[in-house]
């Protein structure tokens, strides 16, 4: 079955557990991961779903999984009143809930979820990537103030550290090398509520499965900073983990911040990113730091600005995702639509154009740190005798910019070389 992905990499996840299941195995069409993080990724699947009716045979379907499909795990019932433009599809659409495993059994107010079927060493899956995505925690309770997902989720809860080691076993076993721990709120994983800010038991579970398990690279996704305490970066030291960082900032504004309903400020930030920055590694590969960022939030001052170019600058953040704030207005809506002091469209794009140019000057300025150092690449795509993929700390590698050491070249395979201008 072919498929499409948008938004996270919790969509990754299901993706490949839809594609692996017995409930599509004899079905024909196209399985869709669906997102609602802005309006613009609204229209763009939606655009997809119109696009992809027009070129189905007759007797296939479009599947659709994920955040515009379902609320609170299920498949929602009121999906076409919701959205209206595609109900004339409704006999080419078919919801599905969030994930197809019906054997199991949860609570959304427990914090522990057991997996009822053995896992089997010997059904290798048809993984979509060479990478295996690994969710360690579900949904969020936090309620900020520009999140619509919150909406279509339930409250916080976690896997045990049992039952992630053994979906991370079943994948080594399988001589597989790169696992990616990912979430929605993964550094809050264990705590009663995503509200439950600086108690993390963050360090707790990368330690187990440091412990526990053998594959070379362990991956860790964007995490909330207000999670992340020196115990978690001290353990960011070991070479077996990705030297990269990707934190959801959105924004080196205390006011903006605290309209958000984020749990820190820019004090708390700066000081996190700094110590971030100063890890020495085992390995001695340098640190790559990502932040999300948005831009234009309601009532942001040219000053509230200012002091979130200056975090970008001052922590050299490598790489940002830098989003325009999404009103919502159309389908389903958040809190901060109907704050007052909307910033105009204008100022958006060149406040947007403004952050954008940093970053990629301080990305660019990254790399050519990294110029002639020995690095690993883990090979994912090869294709007509060309590669690409990513270094530990996050630089796109391929046969133009990478001098290759190693002399095995396929895909799951981890080289090493050196980046070259």
């Amino acid at each position: 079955m072919e498929y499409k992905i948008f938004g996270c990499k919790v969509n990754k996840y299901y993706t490949d557990k839809w594609l692996n299941s017995s409930k599509l195995e004899w079905k024909n069409g196209i399985f869709i991961a669906s997102c609602v993080v802005t309006d613009n990724a609204k229209r763009k699947w939606l655009k997809f779903v119109k696009d992809t009716a027009k070129e189905l045979k007759e007797w296939d379907k479009i599947f659709i999984s994920w955040c515009w499909a379902f609320k609170e795990w299920k498949a929602q019932d009121d999906f076409f009143n919701l959205y209206p433009e595609i109900e004339y599809l409704k006999d080419k659409i078919v919801i599905l809930d969030e994930d197809p495993e019906k054997n199991w059994e949860k609570s959304p107010y427990l914090a522990e979820w057991k997996r009822k079927e053995k896992i089997n060493l010997t059904k290798i899956p048809k993984n979509i990537y060479t990478k295996k995505f690994i969710l360690i925690q579900w949904w969020c309770d936090s309620f900020c103030t520009f999140c619509l997902t919150v909406k279509k989720r339930w409250k916080h809860y976690s896997r045990s550290k049992e039952d992630i080691l053994a979906e991370i076993l079943e994948f080594e076993q399988n001589w597989w090398k790169e696992v990616v721990l990912t979430w929605i709120n993964l550094s809050a994983w264990w705590l009663d509520t995503t509200n439950d800010i600086w108690q993390s038991r963050f360090a707790e579970l990368i330690k187990y499965l440091l412990e526990n398990t053998k594959i070379p690279r362990l991956r860790i996704s964007s995490m909330w900073p207000e999670f992340i305490n020196d115990e978690v970066l001290k353990l960011f030291k070991n070479s077996r983990i990705y030297p990269h960082f990707h934190h959801s900032v959105q924004s080196g504004s205390t006011n903006v911040l605290k309209s958000m309903s984020r749990h820190y400020n820019w004090k708390y930030i700066k000081y996190l990113l700094s110590k971030t920055r100063n890890i020495k590694r085992d390995d001695n590969v340098k640190i790559s730091i990502w932040a999300d960022i948005i831009v234009w939030f309601p009532n942001e001052s040219k000053e509230d600005f200012k002091e979130t170019l200056n975090l970008i600058k001052e922590c050299n953040i490598t790489k940002v995702h830098a989003f325009p704030f999404s009103w919502h207005e159309i389908w389903e809506d958040v809190p901060a639509w109907k704050f007052p002091n909307q910033i105009d469209w204008k100022t958006k794009k060149e406040r947007m154009w403004e952050v954008m140019n940093l970053s990629d000057n301080i990305r660019e300025d990254f790399i050519d740190e990294n110029i002639w150092e020995e690095l690993e690449v883990l090979i994912e795509v090869v294709k007509d005798w060309k590669w690409k993929w990513w270094t530990q700390n996050y630089i796109e590698a391929d046969n133009n910019n990478f001098e290759i050491i190693s002399w095995k070249v396929k895909r799951n395979e981890i080289v090493k070389g050196k980046l070259i201008k």
